[in-house]
């Protein structure tokens, strides 16, 4: 009972609706995509034709140049996210001063100090979800470069020794599971800002999650890339 006084009603129900919007849009973007083809899943037929390339190809140099070059990325981001997290725990040793500073933003909602460290804790928690997902998306990546490091030699493929399609659509998965993961570490970096919005209002706080739901949904199913994109894959039949 203690913890559910420490916020206002108001308080409680925008975070269950900012925390409906992110899963549920989570959900949607995996659902719908798979009917309507998203960026993801459209991106993820090009993994499955690099990894046909792959099963052509020795040495496969290149393809493990790739597969690290992808693993960059999410190495940044877990790092970045390690960097954040210090810097929200550094905000709650000052959490005097940030109130008061942020007392002094027009239309910005007056806390006390237990809400205000309740709302950068719900910060902290959404970067430490994000680090483990880009944690994890490296560490697939190094499954991946194993599954590639693993394939037989062409001839063999050639030879009908090894099923090529078997061996193309493992490796596709495997990559196509690590865009996955790293997309969940990047959404939570979307809703993070819209997170930053409750310390307004949580009417803010909201209005940010709807916002963020329109960027995702815009860029993940009506960019001008995903046109190019699938523009491209029906060329390739």
């Amino acid at each position: 009972m203690k913890i559910i006084n420490i916020l206002p009603w108001a308080d409680w129900l925008a975070l269950v609706c900012f925390f409906a919007l992110w899963t549920g849009y989570a959900w949607f973007a995996r659902i719908w995509g798979i009917k309507k083809g998203s960026l993801i899943q459209t991106t993820n037929r090009y993994r499955a034709y690099w990894m046909r390339q792959a099963t052509s190809r020795d040495p496969r140099m290149l393809d493990g140049l790739i597969t690290q070059t992808l693993s960059n990325t999410p190495a940044f981001f877990s790092s970045t996210s390690i960097l954040v997290i210090g810097g929200l725990f550094a905000v709650l040793g000052t959490t005097e001063k940030a109130t008061e500073l942020m007392s002094e933003i027009p239309f910005a909602q007056t806390t006390t100090l237990a809400v205000f460290e309740f709302k950068v804790l719900v910060l902290v928690a959404i970067f430490v979800y994000a680090f483990f997902r880009f944690s994890w998306c490296m560490r697939l990546y190094t499954f991946v470069a194993l599954v590639i490091g693993s394939m037989p030699a062409p001839e063999d493929f050639e030879s009908g020794k090894f099923d090529r399609t078997h061996y193309a659509d493992r490796a596709a998965a495997m990559v196509g599971a690590a865009a996955e993961t790293f997309n969940d570490g990047l959404r939570a970096y979307y809703f993070s800002f819209a997170a930053l919005a409750w310390f307004v209002s949580p009417v803010a706080l909201v209005l940010g999650a709807l916002t963020v739901v329109g960027i995702l949904y815009s860029r993940e199913f009506r960019s001008e890339v995903l046109h190019i994109l699938k523009e491209d894959v029906t060329s390739t039949r």
